[in-house]
């Protein structure tokens, strides 16, 4: 399939006219405006510093369903210690700042300052969220994604020690659940997520649980 090129109007292209891999379109911008329509439709940014964004639906989805949160043991008694204190959007600038740190420093980062700002948008205009896990009164992990109506849309995740973005992501998912969100979307298969409970679904199913809840 061919890959279309997006100008200013603010369009995508059916979801279904995605390659194997998941890109369906790359261009157009970061606004506001272009990355919600984006997430509602099931569509996610994902690129390298040095090309155009890149627009994403892969199918199968990897997804997790709040009621399905495997919380393994050795977690358990993680949060029996409190090992860690759980905050929701107290440093959403530091934590994307640090996604995008400790991923360049591993493989490279996707999460560039177009990105950081685009979210940061986001974030004061109430669609981003931040989960923290502190010790010590240091930012220890965390996460960030959006959070539009009963969905959470996962976008990246770092620790400074050990298991604290884990113990972030499961106390947002409990939290989450408590309001009514009935599904995160991980978008892309992690072998980590996938121990805490998330799989695929085949990317008609998730369409159509945006459709009916967005």
């Amino acid at each position: 399939m061919s890959i279309t090129f997006l100008s200013n109007e603010l369009w995508f292209p059916p979801v279904d006219q995605a390659n194997a891999d998941g890109l369906l379109a790359l261009g157009g911008d970061l606004s506001r405006e272009r990355l919600l329509l984006a997430y509602k439709s099931g569509i996610f940014p994902w690129f390298n510093a040095d090309e155009p964004p890149l627009w994403w639906s892969p199918d199968p989805r990897f997804v997790l369903f709040p009621e399905e949160l495997a919380v393994s043991k050795s977690m358990k008694q993680l949060f029996k210690k409190n090992l860690f204190e759980f905050t929701l959007n107290k440093a959403f600038e530091q934590v994307i700042y640090e996604c995008g740190r400790t991923r360049a420093e591993r493989e490279g980062t996707w999460i560039t300052p177009a990105i950081e700002a685009a979210y940061t948008d986001l974030f004061r205009a109430g669609y981003a969220v931040s989960a923290e896990a502190w010790q010590n009164g240091e930012l220890a992990g965390g996460l960030y994604g959006l959070r539009m109506g009963p969905f959470f849309f996962g976008e990246s995740m770092f620790s400074k020690v050990s298991n604290a973005s884990k113990y972030a992501f499961i106390s947002l998912v409990q939290q989450l659940q408590k309001e009514g969100v009935v599904l995160v979307d991980c978008q892309i298969y992690t072998q980590h997520l996938e121990s805490l409970g998330a799989r695929m679904i085949p990317r008609s199913d998730f369409i159509n649980l945006l459709n009916r809840y967005l």
